[in-house]
């Protein structure tokens, strides 16, 4: 079963980016390096509520 999760920048804190995950196989919170359009540049993205 897969859930929807939100990403959001860890420099501004801006949510930018949803996807899916498989909540079975990856219980923990994902990070993951996106571009951030306020920041303009590749930061980290940690999933949030």
């Amino acid at each position: 079963m897969r859930d929807k999760i939100t990403l959001a920048c860890n420099t501004c804190e801006e949510r930018n980016y949803h996807t899916d995950k498989n909540k079975r196989l990856h219980p923990e919170r994902v990070a993951r390096k996106k571009y951030c359009p306020r920041c303009r540049k590749h930061t980290a993205h940690k999933e949030t509520k």
